[in-house]
């Protein structure tokens, strides 16, 4: 039943068995992964591997045509998590006749931040991305890099146990993009569970760990260094091939 509980409250995330259909066309296919508590899991695949869906389910925005998603040991989809989880997706769900700092009141609000606690918050996550000087800018007026600036700091503003990246850094330039990935590791160090999604290989080195994703199944798992040794491979794109069964 949803909403169940395991026995003990576990740290982290597990899919359990997981596929996923949409009508007849089978998107994921019993995939079964764990995501350790405090470590930054990378879901590395092409476009239209089934990464998206993958974390949705995650998330508890859709529910698995079969199997089971526990997160922090509560079965998902869930509505009692929502706090307990930031979620950044692929695209932008800002509103865009908005300026940046009502969007971030907004959301705050949402997930119950008030008074100084939400302006604190407000400025530390806009510093991190560089947009301070910004926030007084209408969404519409914002570049496509500047609103996946936004929303980052928009699913970082509570703090979250688990934080959820869906393509956190496309479109983001190089010196940004290091910044946020020292405030990830600064996160993950701190207690936060990272999932994130990518397509670009180094920036998956800097995982923990990776699941390699191809065709809606997970190919492989592992550190980024134990993927590349076990296949023989001098890089991950290499390795990826070899999992996958396109190189030996």
């Amino acid at each position: 039943m949803h909403g169940e509980q395991t026995s003990q409250l576990q740290p982290g995330i597990k899919v359990i068995h997981v596929d996923k259909k949409f009508g007849k066309v089978s998107v994921l296919k019993d995939i079964t992964m764990e995501v350790k508590a405090n470590e930054i899991f990378g879901l590395l695949g092409p476009s239209g591997s089934g990464k998206t869906t993958l974390v949705k389910l995650i998330a508890g925005m859709a529910e698995p045509s079969n199997g089971e998603v526990y997160v922090s040991g509560v079965r998902m989809p869930n509505l009692n998590m929502l706090n307990n989880i930031g979620y950044m997706a692929q695209s932008d769900a800002l509103y865009s006749e908005l300026t940046a700092l009502e969007n971030l009141a907004f959301f705050a609000a949402l997930v119950g931040l008030n008074g100084a606690v939400r302006k604190q918050r407000i400025e530390e996550v806009t510093q991190l991305v560089n947009l301070a000087n910004f926030l007084k800018r209408p969404i519409a007026t914002y570049s496509g890099g500047m609103k996946r600036r936004l929303s980052l700091a928009i699913a970082l503003l509570h703090r979250p146990e688990i934080l959820i990246l869906d393509e956190p850094t496309v479109g983001i330039d190089p010196v940004l993009r290091k910044s946020i990935w020292d405030e990830l590791r600064n996160l993950s160090q701190s207690g936060t569970t990272i999932l994130l999604t990518t397509h670009v290989m180094d920036e998956a080195e800097k995982c923990t760990r990776l699941g390699m994703i191809r065709d809606g199944r997970l190919i492989a798992v592992g550190a980024p260094d134990e993927l590349k040794q076990s296949a023989g491979s001098q890089s991950l794109e290499d390795a990826f091939l070899v999992y996958g069964g396109v190189r030996k």
